[in-house]
């Protein structure tokens, strides 16, 4: 599986201490991806606090692996998505996404958007409803970690602009034909609907049998 990393030896326990290791780092860049975007503080204060962040950059620096992060499997089956971007634990960028499964197989999750995602003043950039719900169907597409589906066609309605704050968004699979499965799902807020979309999500070839 290419980007597919399988590490043999780590138990639950280390991915444990990993998750707190790693999930308080991220969540503290949030704030400052937030802050940075707030912040009024005066040209000075801005100075100081930059070279603060290259410092803190450069001890992170230190050690690092060579390229992106991609997928990671325990030899226990526990996939560690965590640079991804709408879910990665690791990944400041995402919200992040927390995926949950009904029990008539749907897929749903309770998040929150701020400054960071901002189009239209005070909503979310179309763009990012796009990626929530593309991870979402996709999600909700791919039966196993070991037979993924990907994006073959997504098509999104924005029914109106989604506010930023607290949204929901759900997805569940309508139909599925050989190597293709076919879903929908929406996003929506306190009152109602703001987006929908309909995609198809292919099996790669790497990952036929």
């Amino acid at each position: 599986m290419p980007g597919y990393t399988h590490l043999e030896g780590l138990t639950s326990a280390d991915i444990a201490r990993l998750r707190a290791t790693y999930a308080p780092l991220a969540e503290s860049v949030r704030h400052l991806i937030d802050a940075t975007i707030r912040s009024e503080v005066d040209a000075d204060e801005v100075a100081a606090v930059k070279a603060d962040i290259d410092r803190a950059t450069a001890r992170l620096q230190a050690k690092q692996i060579d390229g992106p992060f991609g997928v990671r499997f325990t030899s226990d089956g526990d996939r560690l998505p965590w640079g991804n971007p709408a879910i990665g634990l690791r990944n400041p960028i995402a919200p992040p996404l927390v995926m949950v499964k009904d029990p008539d197989g749907a897929i749903h999750t309770d998040f929150h958007l701020g400054a960071a995602y901002e189009g239209p003043p005070g909503h979310v950039h179309g763009g990012i409803v796009a990626m929530v719900l593309d991870h979402v169907l996709g999600e909700v597409a791919a039966s196993d970690p070991d037979s993924p589906r990907f994006t073959g066609t997504l098509t999104i309605r924005y029914l109106r602009a989604t506010p930023l704050g607290a949204l929901h968004a759900e997805g569940r699979i309508t139909r599925t034909d050989g190597i293709k499965a076919f879903a929908s799902g929406r996003v929506s807020d306190a009152d109602g609907v703001t987006a929908e979309a309909d995609g198809v999500f292919i099996l790669p070839k790497w990952a036929r049998r």
